[in-house]
């Protein structure tokens, strides 16, 4: 959320959908987790080096630490543990690999595992993203733990991948105290799990679908979604704005709770950004968009997509946001402030030159979020908080200026 208009601090943020001293351990596979530690704890890397954009949650940290896998005996496993986080992304600054050895980067419960060759060619191995640094990072895994293992049938005692960062994943009450936020949340939180709306507003909750988290350089959070028929992707510039942000970022669809309030999101579908297509011109408070393509297209295909309205909304149209809102997994905001009471409405259709505006809930988080109006066409892209007027920047006027880059139905 743009850190526009009132400014205050959040308290804590609810993570319900879904603390220090990482430790870094040198394990046989076979024993995993039942060793000391033998390398040593990480640090935090220097503060120029952490996560920072005016507008974007910050929702993780960058922490330095040297360790390498090796074809010695003991020295094919590292286990990245680190107490309460919520997700942890690999560094690797070289890999040393023989024709057909791979290193795997695994969840510690092994629902998540992304395969990585001497080739880190996406098309037979997993996805990564990159910084513009020597070496690559491996897709984040959900929870505090990531399993780096080396798959090797050689005899040997040379290194074979050194781990020299990672970012790890801050929990709701860090969040809280790392970010500042508008008050955009109006009256009374009226957000619910998109799964509780899946009987009662069943095309609310697959048009979501199409609406995924943010992850950006690691350690930053929006939202952004499918737009278009074809391999297009939008989100605020304020979010990103540069090719090397779009390369660094995963895209990550499905993180949502399947149960409603039941505070079990499953880990999902994560991509990464491939193309900058356009940037906005102006400044944030304008259109602020970014349009953009992604890897493995394929896996997010499923999902579905959203159309932009062509041409402009009025006062009083029925309004839902789909977003990920402080980081959480997707809700829905369909209602102003009780369930089955009034729903949420454009206030100002014509707030100014460039936004609509409304009081249907948000936070940071939600930036990039698309706002649909009841025949399920994306009518504004949400960027500005601060009640009673949070705003979107008009869709129509984003369709004039991609309209050659997307196809739009």
């Amino acid at each position: 959320m743009k850190h526009a208009l009132r400014r205050l601090r959040t308290g804590a943020v609810a993570l319900a959908a879904c603390s220090l001293g990482l430790s870094l351990l040198s394990v046989p596979a076979a024993e995993a987790y039942s060793v000391a530690p033998l390398a040593p704890q990480s640090e935090r890397a220097p503060e120029s080096n952490q996560f920072s954009a005016e507008g974007v949650t910050t929702v993780g940290e960058l922490r330095t630490v040297a360790s390498s896998l090796s074809y010695a005996p003991n020295g094919g496993t590292q286990i990245i543990q680190h107490p309460g986080a919520t997700y942890v992304k690999v560094h690797f600054s070289s890999l040393r690999l023989a024709q057909g050895d791979y290193v795997t980067v695994s969840s510690r419960d092994g629902k998540e595992s992304y395969r990585y060759d001497r080739h880190l060619n996406r098309a037979t191995g997993s996805d990564y993203t990159t910084d513009g640094q020597p070496g690559f990072w491996a897709m984040s895994v959900e929870g505090d733990t990531a399993v780096v293992t080396l798959h090797s049938s050689r005899l040997s005692r040379g290194s074979a991948a050194i781990i020299d960062r990672f970012w790890r994943g801050y929990d709701s009450t860090e969040i809280a105290a790392h970010n500042f936020s508008t008050q955009s949340v109006c009256s009374t939180d009226a957000r619910r799990d998109v799964v509780c709306y899946q009987n009662s507003h069943p095309t609310e909750y697959a048009r979501g679908r199409a609406v995924a988290r943010l992850l950006i350089s690691g350690g930053g959070l929006c939202t952004t979604w499918r737009v278009g028929n074809t391999n297009r992707m939008l989100t605020n510039k304020h979010c990103f704005s540069t090719q090397s942000a779009v390369s660094g970022s995963e895209m990550q669809f499905n993180y949502q709770c399947a149960t409603c309030g039941g505070a079990n999101p499953g880990a999902g579908t994560k991509v990464s950004g491939a193309t900058l297509y356009r940037v906005s011109s102006g400044g944030s408070s304008q259109l602020d968009y970014t349009l953009y393509s992604v890897n493995n297209f394929a896996a997010i295909q499923g999902f579905g997509t959203l159309y932009l309205a062509t041409t402009a909304t009025s006062n009083g149209t029925r309004i839902y946001v789909p977003g990920h809102g402080d980081g959480t997994a997707k809700r829905l905001s369909i209602y102003e402030d009780t369930q089955n009471g009034a729903t949420c409405a454009v206030r100002n259709a014509n707030y100014n030159t460039w936004n609509i505006s409304y009081s249907c809930d948000t936070s940071g988080g939600n930036s990039g979020s698309p706002v649909l109006n009841a025949s399920h066409r994306v009518i504004a892209l949400h960027h500005l908080g601060g009640c009673p007027s949070n705003q979107g920047a008009k869709a129509h006027l984003i369709y004039n200026e991609i309209a050659s880059l997307i196809d739009n139905g």
